[in-house]
């Protein structure tokens, strides 16, 4: 049968391919813009005229579609939100929740990103999942497009393949492709993809990634993530030649230095001349970008994040922040008042592979204080769990100074970390290192 023939016999609407969901059955899903609008809100409506229960729907990264379809209050419980990376979406059910008689409706899923491949092989048994594609080629092939993280792989391993193609959704190299043979049912939506709207970089970003900028050497490999001060280091690099990227997520700010001619990856030792990214987001002309680029490539999360990959190229830079760092350089990047507020997401195993990269460096960079400088980022103890461990964190940044904690004392390092501190919160820190008996 010839490729096109096999795409008409699969090719269903949303609501007849979303029938084949069965109740107490596990649903995996692609995260951000590979997540499916038609499927889900067909899904959705399944639920909701109680048609299924009890699907458990394991997922990271839910962007406005899955917001408004699956994750709609009324649905919880016939809908069951297996969440690993929370976002606004998750934190408004869980309101609800506790408005509610504390009735628990989001189900955590602690990870590392670059673990979650071997979640769907061997620990979640998933049942149907459902993704966003590129068209079909000729010779029968889709690809992942914007989404490779833990898609690749989840497709593959559940029982039942339902794709929704749509034509804005680039089309990808790497290890992308998805042959129509693997496939088992398929919807057609062009809806316009999820954009990224970046906000202006404050000048408090800028100061930071221009701290951080005049570190980085040349023929450095790039692992900057989304905000203000990736953005700014980003800016700051505009003068730079023959960077690398491999990076967990591409963003619009990294494709500006493809562009601007900053980024050649010649200097790479794994996948030279090849720009490396596990899951990508920005506006249209981003994605226009990527279409059918072949300097850009996309590989599953358990190739990207692994620390002993990461380390194979030289001079690796890894950018991230962190919610609060104690006094010996601790990081908690998740926990806010108590509660899950995001997730591990894959800053440990960037930070561990920058740093065992030959002439490597990661950076923790944040503002010192925050909420009009009434809360200190740097504090005596955490208040959730460790997200990065002391012993991990290489450089700390914020607006007052950089500190490299590498072979310093827990004394040195509380000096060094009070120095970086508000200065309304220096005295206080001192007080409490005193009490630590760290200084």
């Amino acid at each position: 049968m010839s490729y096109e023939r096999q795409y008409k016999a699969k090719l269903a609407d949303s609501h007849s391919a979303a029938e084949q969901v069965a109740s107490n059955s596990i649903v995996a899903i692609g995260q951000a813009v590979c997540q499916p609008p038609a499927l889900m809100e067909a899904l959705a409506a399944r639920a909701e005229a109680g048609s299924v229960d009890n699907v458990k729907v394991y997922y990271m990264h839910a962007e406005e579609n899955m917001k408004k379809s699956l994750l709609r209050y009324e649905l919880m419980g016939r809908i069951k939100p297996y969440c690993m990376f929370l976002q606004e979406a998750e934190r408004g059910l869980i309101r609800q929740g506790q408005e509610d008689g504390d009735r628990k409706v989001v189900y955590y899923v602690p990870n590392s990103f670059s673990q979650s491949v071997r979640f769907f092989t061997e620990h979640i048994p998933v049942d149907t999942f459902l993704v966003t594609v590129s068209p079909m080629d000729r010779n029968g092939y889709f690809t992942f497009g914007t989404n490779n993280d833990y898609t690749s792989t989840a497709a593959r391993t559940a029982k039942r393949l339902i794709v929704e193609v749509n034509r804005h959704m680039p089309r990808v190299f790497g290890s992308s492709a998805l042959h129509i043979s693997e496939v088992d049912a398929i919807v057609e939506n062009d809806a316009s993809l999820l954009t990224l709207t970046e906000r202006p970089i404050q000048e408090h970003e800028r100061k930071l990634g221009q701290r951080i900028a005049e570190l980085i050497p040349e023929h450095a490999c790039l692992q900057i993530g989304v905000g203000g001060v990736p953005s700014g280091v980003c800016e700051a690099l505009v003068d730079r030649k023959d960077l690398g990227i491999h990076t967990e997520v591409l963003n619009p700010a990294l494709a500006q230095l493809i562009q601007k001619g900053v980024v050649t990856n010649r200097w790479k030792k794994i996948n030279p001349g090849k720009s490396v990214f596990t899951f990508a987001m920005g506006d249209e002309a981003f994605y226009d970008f990527l279409h059918d680029n072949i300097a850009i490539e996309s590989h599953p999360v358990n190739y990207v994040n692994d620390p002993a990959v990461i380390a194979q190229n030289d001079n690796v830079v890894s950018v991230n922040s962190t919610i609060e760092m104690d006094l010996t350089g601790a990081c908690n990047s998740e926990y806010v008042r108590g509660h899950q507020f995001t997730s591990t997401g894959g800053q440990l195993d960037f930070v561990r592979g920058a740093y065992a990269s030959q002439g490597g460096m990661s950076f923790i960079a944040f503002q010192s204080a925050i909420k009009d400088g009434k809360i200190s980022k740097i504090v005596p103890r955490l208040s959730g769990p460790v997200t990065t461990p002391r012993t991990d964190v290489h450089y700390v940044v914020t607006e007052n100074g950089v500190a490299n904690l590498k072979g310093l004392s827990s004394t040195e390092r509380a000096q060094a970390l009070i120095a970086l501190a508000h200065t309304d919160f220096q005295e206080g820190l001192t007080a409490a290192a005193k009490e630590m008996h760290l200084l």
